[in-house]
């Protein structure tokens, strides 16, 4: 209440008019359940077009900085409580509910005399996610959207990793905070993530057992109960121009780049800006400077979009990826991901005595090794390494992201580290970053992790990106493969997406180990269904490199 007095007061002081604010609207939809939302909107007696945002987390209610930029460019705009959420009415079925219901607000909204029949959407995370699932409607009337921090699939991007790991953390946070009695407390996060097993996790996080979560624990492979989900699969219906907000450092940096590339694959209007951010779009991150450009004027940003796609009042701006260069703190731009001149490079891993932990003597090399050799740790699930930063969402006070000093966890020898020499020269990297590895293991299944890390000239080791391989999806995700323990098997470490400039005097290390908890659950070891397991197993693991088993990582490097 008092940020409206004071914007009206500001407004009186202007003497401009106040805009027209409409608190708790009732929208119908096709099936009698009524949707509440709030209006603020110019108060000329004329028709605008119109922003909106659906959300899970309760609409706004006040005409806060951030959407008065929207009124005060003549735009109406909706914020509305998703169905079973908040002031809204019916049962919450998340992501499911959002095409029909989408599309029947972009309807009411036409019918509005205060509407002049063109809308976009905008918001991040849960939101974003609604506006893609709006836009596979195909209305008319939705003419550009905004999604932040969103991706396009709900495995790889909500419930597994890339590599097949369930996303622990993120996903009981979520459910905990999104699906607990009202009068609950959310549960100490460190008993949610190891309670065991994985399938019993809903009832203490949310008090009872979730539909979506044991569906998601009956399906670990990428099988049809995902693929009639995801977005990115049905992305050829998907007409509206769509402005795509991400970071290095969330969780959905990878997807959000995929979902680009597969705008502009198509013909589609698309456009993308991936900054040293995490969840929430700020590069404000423990243990990070990356200058006073890092920021950058995002609902700016949005406008100009809504009004070249809207409005046609200014050129619409060009389907380019705007990236951040860590390491030099710059922006560029490209008409492709990854830009032009990039490649994969490969850097082979080596070691004499072993490359446990930092005390080993592990080296990151340009050449293949001639000689061969294994590097040996031993993974115990009780004892799982823990996760320190990264791209990890979506509570930075239970998880913090971001490039966090990896030291303590290289001091560990179930952590391999791979460190090149001094660079001579500055190298550039942009893209995906993958490990390419000859592993063997104990057990009938397990996990191999792999993380980038810029070692600084003092000695901290700032964490790039990183990623995980669950060994039963060696060939794929979209089944699981028997493996024979103590078989030497070629297996890709997907370790995520990132953009840096190693600086001269820098050097890269490469980190290899078998857990990375709670952003992913930790492999018991047993080669049973993960979801009803409670029984946990070490396993000795084995890392090849040189002759015949030539360990590498490749990098996207920028020639």
């Amino acid at each position: 209440m008092i940020l409206r007095l004071l914007s009206l007061y500001f407004w009186s002081l202007a003497g401009v008019a106040e805009p027209v604010i409409m608190l708790h609207v009732k929208v119908p939809m096709r099936d009698g359940v009524r949707l509440c939302a709030n209006i603020f909107r110019p108060a000329a007696s004329t028709r605008y077009p119109a922003v909106l945002n659906r959300t899970p987390y309760g609409k706004v209610t006040e005409l806060t900085p951030g959407l008065k930029a929207f009124v005060d460019r003549g735009y109406a705009v909706v914020t509305q409580d998703v169905r079973g959420r908040h002031d809204s009415e019916g049962v919450f079925d998340q992501f499911a509910q959002e095409l029909r219901d989408g599309e029947d607000t972009l309807t009411w909204i036409t019918h509005q005399n205060w509407s002049d029949g063109r809308i976009g959407m905008f918001g991040g995370s849960y939101v974003g996610i609604a506006q893609w699932r709006a836009a596979l409607s195909g209305h008319a009337a939705l003419k550009a959207i905004a999604p932040a921090v969103a991706g396009g699939d709900d495995y790889l991007d909500r419930f597994y990793s890339p590599g097949g790991a369930f996303k622990l953390g993120h996903r009981l946070r979520w459910i905990s905070e999104n699906y607990k009695p009202p009068d609950a407390k959310i549960p100490e996060f460190q008993r949610l993530v190891t309670y065991l097993p994985l399938r019993g996790a809903d009832r203490l996080a949310a008090g009872r057992r979730l539909d979506f979560y044991q569906k998601a624990m009956d399906h670990p492979a990428y099988d049809a109960h995902w693929r009639v989900m995801s977005t990115r699969a049905r992305l050829e219906s998907v007409k509206t121009p769509a402005l795509i907000e991400s970071g290095w450092y969330d969780n959905f940096a990878e997807s959000d780049l995929e979902m680009w590339s597969a705008m502009r694959a198509l013909g589609r209007a698309a456009r993308i800006i991936i900054g040293p951010w995490g969840h929430n779009l700020s590069p404000a991150m423990p243990e990070a400077d990356f200058g006073t450009q890092a920021s950058q004027p995002l609902r700016r940003m949005e406008i100009e979009w809504f009004d070249a796609h809207l409005r046609q009042s200014a050129p619409a701006p060009e389907p380019l990826v705007r990236y951040f260069v860590q390491g030099v703190n710059e922006w560029r731009e490209s008409a492709v991901w990854p830009p032009e001149g990039s490649a994969l490079v490969p850097f082979y891993l080596t070691s004499g005595k072993g490359a446990n932990s930092l005390n080993g003597d592990g080296e990151l090399v340009a050449r293949e090794p001639r000689r061969g050799g294994k590097d040996h740790f031993d993974y115990d699930p009780r004892k799982a390494v823990p996760t320190v930063g990264g791209a990890v969402c979506c509570n930075a006070r239970v998880l913090p992201w971001g490039p966090l000093d990896q030291r303590k966890v290289e001091g560990r020898k179930d952590v391999l580290v791979y460190t090149s020499g001094e660079l001579k020269s500055d190298i550039e990297i942009a893209g995906a970053v993958r490990a390419v590895l000859w592993v063997s293991s104990s057990a009938p299944d397990t996990d191999f992790t792999a993380k980038l890390v810029d070692v600084q000239p003092d000695g901290r080791a700032k964490l790039l990106c990183d990623g995980i391989l669950r060994l039963r999806y060696r060939e794929g995700l979209d089944h699981a493969a028997h493996y024979r323990p103590g078989a030497v098997e070629r297996i890709v470490v997907p370790a995520g997406v990132t953009s840096n400039v190693f600086r001269t005097g820098h050097r890269i290390r490469i980190e290899i180990s078998s857990s990375n908890f709670p952003k992913y659950d930790r492999n018991l070891n047993t080669g049973r269904a993960q979801a009803d397991e409670k029984e946990m197993r070490p396993a000795a693991q084995n890392v090849y490199h040189g002759t015949g088993t030539p360990s590498r990582v490749d990098l996207p490097v920028v020639r």
